[in-house]
Parts: C-alpha cells; sequence; structure tokens
C-alpha cells in the first residue's frame, strides 16, 4: 500500500497529458501509485498511457467508456489504495515537492486534509501570452523551481475547517487572510482516504466539486494548511459563451445546491448549517442565478425557472442571512413568478 494515491481523469488530453505525467514521476517524494482513469479518451492518451506503465509500475491505467469527470473520479477510487489520496486533473501538473510537502505535513499534524493552493501568477500569464497569440504550451513557472524546506513551512492546523473554507471574499487587511482555503476544487488538498471513500462525486453534472466538497467539510477534518502554489492549473482558452452551456452550469449548480442542501439539513448541526450557507449556498445561488443573462431562448428560460423553483420548493432559498441575499432572494422569486404572470 502506498502512501499516496494520485487519481487522474483523463479525456482528450495528449496534447497535456506528458506533462502532468513527468510531473508525477519528478516527485520528490517516492511512495506514490497513480491511478490514470481513461475516461473512453478518443485521441492517442491511451498510447501515452501505456507508454508511461511500461516504463513505470506504479502508474496503474483503468480503461472505462465515456461518463464525464465526476465518473472517472469515481472509478479510480478502488483502485487507489493509498493512505491519503490527491486529485490531479491531467492536463494540470503539480510542483516536484507537492507530494513530500503535503505527506510530511499530513504525518507531522495527524490530519485528514492538507491544504495548499494554486500558483495564481502562471494562470493570468498564459491568458496574456494567449490573447498576444504567444506560445503557452511550453512555459514553465517560475515557482517549478522553488525548493522548499518541509521544516521551515509556516502552516495552521485546525479542528473547525468552517473557520478557513470559503467563497466569500476577504478585506486585504484581514489577519486570517493568508490561511483561508478559498474555493472547492478539489485538486487542492491531500486527503486521508477513510475521510472521502465513502463521497463519491456526483456523476453529469458540472463543478460537481462544489457539493462534494460541502459534504466532507460536515466531517469536521482536521486540517493543515500550507498556503504554498503547489499546482499549476492550465485555463481554458476557449470563451465560448453558449446559451445551452451555460443553462448546463446553472442546472450542474441548482443540482449540487439541492444535493448539499439535503445532506445539510439532514445531518449538519446548527452552526456548520449557519457556517456553510454564510460562506458559501448563498454564493452559489448567485453564481447559478448569474447565468440567466446568457440564456437566449424561451424553451431554456421556461427550465431556468423550474430549476430555481426547485431550489425554492426544496429549501434553499429559505433564511437570507443579510439585506443582499434578500435582495438575490426577491429577485429569483420574481423571476420564476413572472412566467405565471405571463400565462
Amino acid at each position: 500500500m502506498p502512501s499516496v494515491s494520485i487519481i487522474i481523469p483523463i479525456y482528450k488530453v495528449e496534447k497535456y497529458l506528458r506533462r502532468c505525467l513527468d510531473s508525477v514521476l519528478n516527485q520528490t517524494f517516492q511512495d506514490w501509485n497513480a491511478i490514470c482513469v481513461n475516461d473512453g479518451s478518443p485521441d492517442n492518451s491511451d498510447k501515452i498511457l501505456a507508454e508511461y506503465a511500461a516504463r513505470d509500475s506504479r502508474f496503474v491505467i483503468v480503461n472505462k467508456e465515456n461518463g464525464g469527470l465526476s465518473d472517472a473520479r469515481n472509478a479510480g477510487m478502488p483502485y487507489a489504495n493509498g493512505k491519503y489520496i490527491l486529485y490531479l486533473d491531467s492536463d494540470d501538473f503539480i510542483h516536484p515537492q507537492t507530494l513530500e510537502i503535503a505527506y510530511n505535513l499530513a504525518m507531522r499534524d495527524n490530519s485528514d486534509i492538507v491544504s495548499f493552493t494554486y500558483d495564481r501568477i502562471y494562470r493570468p500569464q498564459l491568458m496574456v501570452r494567449h490573447i498576444l497569440k504567444l506560445d503557452t504550451d511550453s512555459v514553465v513557472p517560475m515557482r517549478m523551481r522553488k525548493k522548499y524546506n518541509v521544516e521551515k513551512i509556516k502552516t495552521r492546523t485546525t479542528n473547525d475547517i468552517y473557520q478557513y473554507a470559503t467563497e466569500r471574499t476577504h478585506n486585504m487587511f484581514n489577519p486570517k487572510r493568508k490561511w483561508l482555503i478559498k474555493h472547492c476544487q478539489v485538486w487542492k488538498n491531500l486527503y486521508r482516504r477513510e475521510l472521502i471513500a465513502d463521497t463519491p462525486f456526483i456523476k453529469g453534472i458540472l463543478f460537481e466539486d462544489f457539493p462534494w466538497w460541502s459534504v466532507i467539510m460536515m466531517k469536521n477534518p482536521r486540517t493543515t494548511i500550507a498556503p504554498l502554489p503547489l499546482y499549476f492549473y492550465v485555463p481554458n482558452f476557449g470563451g465560448i459563451v453558449l446559451s445551452a452551456k451555460q443553462l448546463k452550469i446553472m442546472q450542474s449548480l441548482c443540482t449540487g445546491l439541492r444535493v448539499a442542501y439535503t445532506d445539510y439539513t439532514a445531518h449538519a448541526n446548527a452552526y456548520q448549517m449557519k457556517q456553510w450557507s454564510r460562506n458559501f449556498r448563498w454564493y452559489f445561488i448567485k453564481w447559478a442565478w448569474r447565468k440567466i443573462k446568457y440564456i437566449d431562448n424561451d424553451a431554456d428560460m421556461n427550465v431556468a425557472r423550474q430549476e430555481f423553483a426547485d431550489l425554492v420548493s426544496c429549501g434553499v432559498l429559505s433564511n437570507p442571512p443579510t439585506r443582499k441575499w434578500q435582495k438575490l432572494q426577491n429577485e429569483i422569486m420574481e423571476f420564476i413568478n413572472a412566467k405565471n404572470e405571463k400565462n
């Protein structure tokens, strides 16, 4: 049993896959295996995977029919027998010391989660180069070369993850700002396997990280926060806004909200519900609501109204904590009722 299993979903990424797998091979920490889930990729990703598996038996290939990111992550879990789990998207890559730092901190603090962050310089750098029509594929982040002394890394350990996990924008003068676990991306953390093994991702939706992360937080994981840029995220340069795509995003966010709210209503204590609602729920409601402006036909608009009506029915829009969110609630209710008035 390795110390760390890395789950890598793979679909149409032959352009980036070698860089991703090389970043795993180049880890200073060697006790790992990588569960490479080929999610029915139609390109040459399977040949690249076979090449790496032949070179190093720590690469384990799982082949399956295409089912999406959530399904691929779920399919990798039965093969991930490490004490800890790391998720890595196949078009991204990690710092050479990612596993060394995260695993050592987990052992030192007996933590269920070790949280780090992504390089916030690299992504804008790529976006600018893309706009200027310059090469983006061969850019090596400067921080990839940085060497960390694990013993000197400043961290914070907590048994109350709700004090730090958030979607909110905090004042730059807030002393806690440095230690915040911002947003819900699953690839920014190392997880104890027992913590997440019985919590699958919702198949078939986008932004599946949000409902999954919401449930994980409710388990009260002991968490070490190390705000180091150990993950390198490659942006999607497509930038095409289509009504159908925006509707799918909105539907996915609404599904995530319903699932998470139902779980919190059934299992969370009052403190957990308050903190989750304050720091996550209403921000995701707002995000879903903002997708309305991209919808350009009556059929999709009616689907959107039904999605928000379903949120109302199950209680997701109940008890807005501030006037700001009360205003949002009123706007959504007016949108829902507009259909009835029209009819």
